[in-house]
């Protein structure tokens, strides 16, 4: 087991407590939490591999991710109620699953030899898409999109951390710890402390 795997299935039991948690604020049966656990542990890393033309899907050539993620929401499904603020579950819970996801997209680009543009993106893909798929499909604000949020700038300082390192000749298991720290601090801080980028603001026209 390669540390991209492992990394693959940190990040699919993340997500997917969180997509369970949010099913559990819209109510939905145990069905419904396991699809949108899934969707959520599974989505970014689909798109990433899509676009890496990675062969098999990482979830179709194993099907481990499905079933743990069919798992976690069943968990959750039992004891969300205990539980008292969900969203400040899903919130957190999303810190840990980008500082795992991003890493993973990133690594997967890096194995494959692309450059760092390419790296970069992969990064932000994996770590952000699942988790917009989620809000979407349960009707809620994306957290990649609230006004004022470092989240995808988390995922791009995170996986731009790693090309510079490798760029310096760092091994590339570092690189990826160095990336999952940025992203995480990142992420956590702007939630903590209040850091976030400049909104766009409408002015009146000039006369």
């Amino acid at each position: 087991m390669t540390i991209l795997t492992l990394l693959d299935y940190a990040s699919v039991i993340v997500f997917a407590a969180s997509g369970a948690m949010v099913a559990s604020r819209a109510q939905l049966d145990i069905v419904g939490f396991a699809f949108i656990a899934c969707l959520t542990a599974v989505g970014g890393g689909t798109v990433r591999d899509l676009l890496l033309d990675r062969h098999p899907i990482f979830w179709v050539g194993d099907p481990m991710p499905i079933l743990l993620a069919s798992g976690v929401a069943v968990l959750v499904f039992f004891t969300a109620h205990l539980v008292e603020s969900r969203l400040r579950w899903v919130i957190w819970l999303d810190t840990f699953a980008l500082a795992i996801a991003v890493p993973a997209g990133t690594g997967a680009a890096l194995e494959l030899g692309y450059g760092p543009v390419i790296i970069v993106l992969m990064g932000m893909a994996t770590g952000s898409l699942g988790g917009l798929m989620r809000d979407v499909v349960c009707n809620e604000v994306p957290l990649v999109l609230k006004q004022g949020e470092l989240y995808i700038s988390c995922a791009m300082a995170g996986a731009s951390t790693a090309v510079i390192l490798v760029w310096l000749g760092l091994p590339s298991g570092t690189a990826l710890l160095a990336c999952a720290g940025t992203t995480w601090v990142t992420r956590a801080g702007s939630l903590a402390f209040g850091w976030h980028l400049p909104v766009y603001k409408p002015r009146p026209p000039r006369q």
